[in-house]
């Protein structure tokens, strides 16, 4: 097994006021060459940002792009005529593909909104832009792995994206442990936890400390806190 510690404090920050950002791996100004990407998985931004702010209207292409609310709500709006407003409890998923232009901008005027925003790059470049959101129950959660994005073509109920990627979702009670199995051997995880704090491969790892696993077939983690909540990306990382 081999590993790669992201303790929280080690990521890129950046402070315009309206958005504070925290970057896993290097975005806009925050460069570090040990940190462009893991595998297929290029961006994890931990975004808060003001009530009615947001992002107007930029392109993209050829970047399947995840969005997980945390807290709040966001409302999307596409070239391609596609509109919604996901909040705590949803995930959304964007196939940029050949090109598309998007904005989104915090659906409260008065509250922040807090979430993931997650870049993976494709396995096809250049197909038809799709999106799509869905809206997941806290229980489907509870102590066991929720997969919230799996590969087009799966037979998994969940968003499909074009990568070989799944997206799970947990959340554990204290002493609870969970074992989580890779789709193949050139498959690695990243583990970001978002509440609470667990033990996965000899490590300990507090709020929003992550760890990039590969060169093994499972993963096994352990809570050490109630109400622990942790987010598992399993990514090609060769692709």
């Amino acid at each position: 097994m081999k590993t790669e510690l992201h303790p929280a404090n080690t990521r890129g920050t950046a402070d315009h006021g309206w958005l504070k950002t925290a970057y896993s791996f290097s975005f806009s100004s925050y460069h570090n060459p040990a940190r462009i990407h893991f595998g297929a998985l290029r961006v994890l931004n931990d975004d808060y940002v003001a009530g009615g702010m947001g992002f107007g209207k930029h392109p993209h292409d050829n970047m399947e792009i995840v969005t997980i609310p945390l807290k709040g709500a966001l409302a999307h709006e596409d070239s391609a005529g596609n509109k919604g407003i996901i909040q705590a409890g949803d995930v959304q998923i964007m196939s940029a593909g050949s090109g598309i232009h998007h904005s989104e901008f915090n659906a409260n005027p008065n509250e922040p909104v807090e979430l993931f925003q997650i870049w993976v790059m494709p396995k096809l470049k250049n197909i038809t832009p799709r999106y799509d959101q869905r809206t997941f129950a806290p229980t489907d959660f509870i102590g066991q792995w929720k997969t919230v994005v799996s590969p087009l073509g799966s037979n998994i109920d969940s968003l499909q994206v074009n990568q070989d990627t799944y997206f799970n979702l947990t959340e554990l009670d204290l002493n609870e442990s969970l074992e989580y199995s890779l789709h193949g051997p050139r498959q690695g995880a990243f583990l970001i936890v978002i509440e609470g704090a667990l033990e996965v491969a000899n490590n300990t790892l507090g709020r929003r400390d992550a760890i990039g696993i590969s060169e093994t077939d499972s993963i096994q983690i352990k809570a050490t806190t109630s109400k622990t909540k942790a987010l598992l990306i399993e990514i090609p990382m060769v692709w």
